[in-house]
């Protein structure tokens, strides 16, 4: 009965505490047309402490919509346009020698913000991307002799364009692993497009002021540490991320010729934090199978290895995943 009791508490304490979820969602909305799911889930790296990888075509708004979310949080946005000649140097900052000090000083780069745009992440060669990498999982990074903290909240937001291959350098697995989610982003409705196209011809442009300061996203992330999760959903997500590593074991016998490698612990640890999360934004204080479902592609689908059979055959990993969820039993 207590634990009903501090359920309904958690529930009261979370209601009260998410208006500003409602402001950005609003806020979002009002610059960028559709892409609830893009919205989303960008709302649940913010609060996760993830970083997301995107996928799609150029012209889907995934610039817009990072920056109009570090507009409305008063944060630091810096962008980075990856190229094959670009260096660590360029994204991490390099000292600079002064002739007149006779010193060398710490020149910053870009990856000092709160919000970073990597733009065409796989155009950039390796030891670019795992300077980028390496400020993503550590928080810091070491310019000479010197380690310097990055900014919290400390978000990336990575993009790559699936259609031109030409000249890109594709992200090995360990390194794709490292974002929580990879969100893949498809073009807008017949009705959308109108209002794109509406809004554009007019210029009815809204500006983009601050709602919330990044000192109450860090609160809220504190918040969000406080969602129940039950064994038994805790369980389910184990089964969710072993099936991936072993279909034979979940009746998906047929799948085990398509997966050359399942998801990683990694993938466990995130999809209990996204549907943690997901939980959060609808304003409860407890995870239901749900929220797992809802965010499993996004945080599955790079974290699953494909066999050349399944390329042969056109086996995607959201087919896996899906596949995966309808076998899985449901507590």
């Amino acid at each position: 009965m207590a634990e009903h009791i501090d359920i309904r508490e958690l529930n009261a304490i979370i209601e009260s505490s998410t208006g500003f979820i409602t402001d950005l969602t609003t806020g979002m909305n009002r610059t960028i047309v559709g892409q609830k799911h893009l919205i989303n889930s960008l709302l649940i790296g913010l609060l996760s402490d993830g970083h997301i990888l995107l996928e799609g075509v150029p012209g889907l708004a995934k610039t817009l919509a990072i920056k109009t979310l570090s507009s409305l949080i008063e944060a630091k946005f810096s962008r980075v346009q990856f190229t094959p000649d670009l260096l660590p140097a360029d994204v991490i900052g390099t000292l600079i020698y002064s002739q007149k000090n006779e010193s060398f000083s710490v020149k910053r780069g870009p990856i000092f913000a709160n919000f970073v745009l990597a733009d065409e992440i796989n155009r950039a060669p390796a030891k670019v991307q795992s300077a980028l990498l390496e400020a993503m999982q550590e928080h810091q990074v070491t310019i000479g002799e010197e380690t310097f903290r990055l900014p919290n909240p400390f978000l990336v937001l990575a993009t790559q364009n699936p259609i031109e291959q030409e000249g890109t350098y594709a992200l090995p697995e360990a390194q794709v692993d490292r974002f929580m989610l990879k969100v893949i982003i498809g073009y807008p409705t017949q009705e959308e497009e109108k209002r794109i196209i509406r809004s554009h011809i007019s210029d009815e442009f809204t500006e983009v002021r601050p709602v919330i300061s990044a000192e109450k996203i860090l609160e809220a992330r504190e918040l969000v540490k406080r969602v129940y999760i039950d064994e038994r959903i805790e369980q389910y997500i184990a089964d969710i991320v072993f099936a991936t590593r072993y279909p034979k074991q979940y009746k998906l016998q047929e799948m085990k010729n398509y997966i050359s490698f399942g998801g990683s612990p990694r993938a466990s640890i995130n999809l209990a934090l996204a549907a943690r999360t997901c939980a959060f934004i609808k304003r409860r204080g407890y995870v239901v199978p749900e929220d797992v479902r809802e965010v499993a592609h996004d945080v599955l689908r790079h974290r699953i290895g494909l066999t050349y059979e399944a390329e042969a055959s056109d086996i995607t990993a959201d087919e896996i995943v899906t596949e995966v969820l309808n076998k899985v039993e449901v507590p």
